[in-house]
């Protein structure tokens, strides 16, 4: 909606959320979400044409145009756990727009939606013989946390889908006018909304299943001294493969790529499709090993017990230049060593705030520290393991944090950002993902 407002000044962009507290941030000095280049626009702009508030009848009455941008979770509860997208905040929010709307509206979906979700929204908006069009259209965000802004000011492309009737086609081009204040026509592509809405889940699901082909090979490589970043280099170099997600690490995260494939897996169940839902099941299986492959080579190789033995996790966040920490690897990897019995220091530049949300039910046990200076949060360790490819991780003194360690001394780079040779030579003993360790004793 930021981007939206500065390159289109003529329009008036209202965020609405029912989180009080999330608005007052969104109104100070202090943003409630780090984004690199976000609070450059949103300062620029907040107040003429950008604005954030709590009312969300009010902008459900004065506002043509509404974004529905929902949490879509994976359901916890009934049929579906643990599979399907809970869908309860999005109909909530669709009977919001029927009981408040006194105009047309077009409705626009942002969150991740299963495929045909805006038929059901289209028959609860329809539902009331009130005289007023609701067009619903299909509109999937293709943007990374970390790179939004520059994701968002220069897309490889815009999707926008529609129903295929007169009324859906005005409407589509209503937002297509919107995004070509800045984006080039021919990067704004038309389809119809069921391609639309399933075209997110699928473009999150290649991703994801990108990353878990190059850790399963991962595991392949440590077995038989081949090096993982030079296969991937290797194969990236085809044109027919490319190079981008073939970096072997400890595992993916974020809100999106687990949860929108267990919703593919679901539908795909739901339609009889189940040796399809089983090949998309195994890209989250391969992500689920990688993690416990990664704290059981740590047990392995620090002598087979963690118990009592103090290890710092350098990353909180699930990647580099955001505070969130959904699905973050370093979540589970925190929880294995814990139930090791080992002590977890934990130390990230933006995603110390959320440890108490990740983690709360165990912070009882004395066992997790919380350091924001890295130098500290390494002092009196056993190991290091690197969760985070923070820029700043690859600058540390690396031979002031080795004599602050207890010895011998491990680092276990789970993002392969790290040189091991350096390493190596400083004293340390190194376990890279899909790379022969460099040990000073037998391993």
């Amino acid at each position: 909606m930021a981007v939206i407002a500065k390159h289109c000044p003529e329009y008036q962009v209202t965020v609405v959320d029912i989180n009080h507290e999330r608005i007052a941030a969104w109104n100070s000095d202090k943003l409630p979400v780090y984004e690199p280049g976000l609070e450059k626009i949103v300062r620029e702009i907040r107040g003429k044409n950008l604005f954030f508030n709590s009312d969300i009848e009010d902008a459900i009455k004065k506002n043509d145009i509404i974004f529905v941008s929902v949490n879509t979770p994976t359901k916890t509860y009934g049929v579906g756990e643990g599979m399907a997208a809970d869908l309860q905040y999005w109909e909530k929010t669709a009977r919001q727009i029927l009981n408040h709307a006194e105009s047309s509206k077009v409705v626009i979906e942002k969150s991740t939606l299963p495929v045909k979700t805006a038929l059901a929204m289209e028959s609860i908006l329809l539902s009331q013989n009130n005289g007023l069009t609701f067009d619903v259209l299909s509109n999937p965000e293709f943007m990374a946390e970390g790179s939004a802004i520059d994701d968002l000011e220069k897309p490889d492309r815009v999707l926008i889908g529609s129903q295929e009737t007169e009324e859906g086609r005005r409407a589509r081009d209503i937002l297509v006018d919107i995004y070509a204040h800045w984006v080039p026509r021919e990067k704004i592509l038309t389809a119809n909304i069921w391609s639309s809405e399933l075209s997110k889940l699928v473009a999150n699901a290649f991703l994801a299943q990108r990353i878990s082909s190059i850790n399963a090979i991962s595991a392949l490589c440590e077995r038989t001294e081949a090096n993982v970043e030079e296969v991937a280099r290797a194969v990236g170099l085809d044109s027919r493969v490319g190079s981008k997600f073939l970096n072997a690490s400890v595992g993916f995260g974020g809100s999106c790529f687990k949860k929108d494939i267990l919703n593919l897996v679901y539908l795909c169940r739901g339609y009889g499709l189940n040796e399809v839902a089983d090949y998309w099941e195994g890209v989250v299986r391969i992500n689920e090993y990688q993690k416990k492959r990664f704290v059981l080579n740590m047990l392995r190789t620090m002598f087979n017990t963690l118990a009592g033995k103090r290890i710092a996790l350098f990353g909180f966040a699930f990647k580099a230049d955001t505070g969130d920490t959904r699905e973050s690897p370093a979540i589970d990897i925190a929880r294995h060593l814990l139930d090791e019995m080992a002590e977890v220091v934990i130390t990230d530049p933006k995603a110390l705030d959320n440890v108490h949300f990740e983690l709360g039910d165990l912070l009882g046990t004395g066992r997790i520290h919380m350091i924001s200076d890295p130098y500290k949060a390494a002092e009196g360790c056993h190991a290091l393991a690197i969760m985070t490819e923070w820029k700043q991780y690859r600058q540390l003194d690396y031979e002031k944090i080795y004599r602050s360690m207890m010895h011998p001394a491990f680092i276990f780079d789970g993002r392969n950002i790290l040189d091991p040779d350096r390493l190596y030579k400083i004293g340390f003993n190194v376990y890279s993902v899909g790379k022969s360790p460099l040990t000073h004793f037998q391993d």
